[in-house]
């Protein structure tokens, strides 16, 4: 069986505060007070020694996932692992390396993601289902389904731009969770709803994974780690410091 997700020497490069063109016109007010307070503070950075202003994200990282398989991604805030999903959901490009997903991917990194905030709760569950690949007949036989799991059948027709944080990502779960995707990719968006929910979104997880399809889980709360995942990866400084058995990467994390 050959893995659905394989990354080989994945690295991706930022650069720290670009500077803006000194042709640039400020056109308002406001833009011109702020680059005059600016401006001793740059006098100051020229009469300092030049400094790096680029930095790694992530540096050489490799995994493989099977299909089925629920990866967990583990590591202190700045480790890379939001810049890894995001590599993976296509969203930016690496700077090196490679990364192949075999099969349609729903990723939720934040709140939102991928909706469009004029559109309703209803227009964007079709919106996403059919950047998903799906056809329109298979959505409206989950639609019923992803409204009740989220919830929020009163707002369904409003434009999600005037729902609050919870509603948001409820929605945005209920869709990633019942569209079908062979692999679902979650960054953290658990920490937006309450517990009762986050209780929900644990076991459509779990019947996600017994349905056969591939979850990649980052998450700070280690406990879901070890209850969701069958194997995971430690990132720190961008780099995989620790790859294994979930119990034993946490563990291992823990002593750090």
């Amino acid at each position: 069986m050959r893995p659905i997700i394989k990354v080989e020497g994945l690295s991706k490069q930022f650069r720290i505060n670009p500077r803006e063109s000194t042709s640039m016109r400020y056109e308002t007010l406001r833009e011109s007070l702020v680059e005059s307070l600016r401006s001793p503070f740059k006098r100051l950075r020229k009469n300092r020694r030049p400094r790096n202003d680029r930095f790694w994200a992530i540096q050489d990282v490799s995994f493989e996932v099977m299909p089925g398989e629920v990866m967990g991604i583990i590591g202190p805030n700045g480790a890379g692992k939001s810049t890894l999903l995001k590599i993976l959901s296509r969203i930016i490009e690496p700077t090196s390396g490679r990364a192949e997903l075999y099969g349609r991917v729903a990723s939720l990194l934040e709140v939102g993601t991928g909706f469009h905030p004029d559109l309703s709760g209803r227009e964007n569950v079709y919106l996403n289902g059919a950047v998903l690949g799906m056809k329109h007949r298979e959505i409206d036989e989950r639609f019923d389904e992803i409204i009740a799991f989220a919830g929020v059948e009163k707002f369904i027709d409003t434009p999600v731009k005037h729902y609050s944080s919870g509603m948001y990502v409820r929605l945005a779960f209920a869709v990633g969770a019942h569209l079908n995707p062979e692999i679902l990719i979650v960054d953290e968006v658990l920490a937006v709803g309450d517990a009762a929910f986050q209780k929900k979104c644990l076991g459509k997880i779990d019947d996600v994974t017994r349905s056969g399809r591939t979850v990649l889980f980052v998450t700070h709360g280690l406990a879901m780690i070890t209850r969701l995942c069958e194997h995971a990866i430690l990132l720190t400084d961008g780099r995989v410091t620790k790859m294994g058995p979930a119990a034993e990467v946490v563990a291992y994390y823990n002593e750090m």
